[in-house]
């Protein structure tokens, strides 16, 4: 039989009042008896009744994460994101549920409205979100991993995605390249229509190119290994002469390298990989299988009797 109220009281020494302030946060309790009550919750067994918790506070202690899962693959940096959260909501007695809702914002304002939750968290935002919107006119605390257009009035953390651009072209050009490729993410469909990453991220690489007189070639891909294997193939056959890419997914990133690698064309001997959107943990040495020290030097005397600087032969961060 469950543990009551009660019982806890009785072994606790307190009133059956102050007992429910403990479980249901409600008023303050002094800490000494505070500790008590809950050391003797646990030794009994009593469970908190979520749904009594929160008719009685008029608190789920519960935050959404609103992430469009049916559209979005969850890449690791996504999973990063989301175990970050929820360790950070553990922390403020909360709990993170996901909610694997559209980008229209019309699913979202119909489960907010139900007040299920305390707050929303939204992930994948779009340079202009109906999510945004429907939050807006909510009575609900929210706030955005990514931005908006327009980011008046609104909570959000966020990506540098010029910065991160700029590092990439700026270390690839101190390696000598100038033939330098943005593989981007695809923008059909509803939910990546103006999807802030890929747009910002396209933005600043045509505008670094324009500054420093380097042509701008822009292919894009799906968020799968199979969508960077074709990306490689394009590549090869529209721009031969690259000698360094910037990719923006990492799944397509691995299907881009492996492509590259089975036709021959070695990482980084004849070509450097970076990656702008990958977790720390996931970079390492993008390389073949096979040593190609020889082909990338002689590329790099190629390229300088040529007028050329010299694509680097050697290993590169992802």
């Amino acid at each position: 039989m469950a543990t009551t109220m009660r019982e806890v009281a009785e072994a606790a020494g307190v009133s059956i009042a102050t007992v429910s302030f403990v479980v249901n946060n409600s008023k303050r309790v002094a800490p000494e008896t505070r500790e008590r009550i809950e050391r003797v919750m646990a030794e009994l067994g009593f469970r908190r009744n979520v749904v009594a918790r929160a008719l009685a506070s008029r608190r789920t202690q519960i935050i959404a994460l609103v992430y469009p899962m049916l559209a979005h693959r969850l890449a690791g940096s996504v999973t990063e994101f989301i175990t970050s959260a929820a360790r950070a909501a553990s922390a403020a007695d909360y709990h993170l549920v996901v909610w694997p809702v559209g980008n229209d914002g019309s699913e979202l304002a119909a489960l907010v409205g139900q007040k299920l939750v305390d707050g929303v968290l939204l992930m994948e935002v779009q340079l202009d979100d109906a999510r945004v919107a429907a939050l807006r006119e909510l009575d609900i605390p929210f706030a955005l991993i990514g931005r908006t257009r327009d980011v008046t009035g609104l909570h959000y953390v966020d990506i540098d995605f010029d910065a991160s651009v700029q590092m990439a072209m700026d270390h690839l050009a101190e390696l000598g390249h100038r033939r330098i490729v943005l593989v981007n993410g695809s923008q059909e469909g509803e939910s990546f229509a103006s999807y802030g990453p890929y747009v910002r991220s396209e933005i600043a690489y045509r505008e670094l190119c324009a500054q420093r007189g380097i042509e701008p070639v822009v292919l894009r891909c799906r968020q799968t290994v199979r969508s960077g294997r074709d990306a490689a193939m394009e590549l090869v056959a529209t721009a031969p002469d690259t000698t360094a890419v910037i990719i923006a997914d990492e799944a397509a990133a691995a299907g881009l390298v492996a492509e590259l690698a089975r036709i021959g064309r070695a990482v980084p001997g004849d070509i450097s990989v970076m990656s702008i959107l990958s977790l720390a943990r996931h970079g390492g040495d993008v390389q073949s299988p096979v040593d190609h020290g020889d082909r990338a030097r002689h590329r790099a005397r190629s390229a300088r009797r040529r007028g050329a600087a010299a694509p680097a032969g050697r290993r590169h961060r992802r």
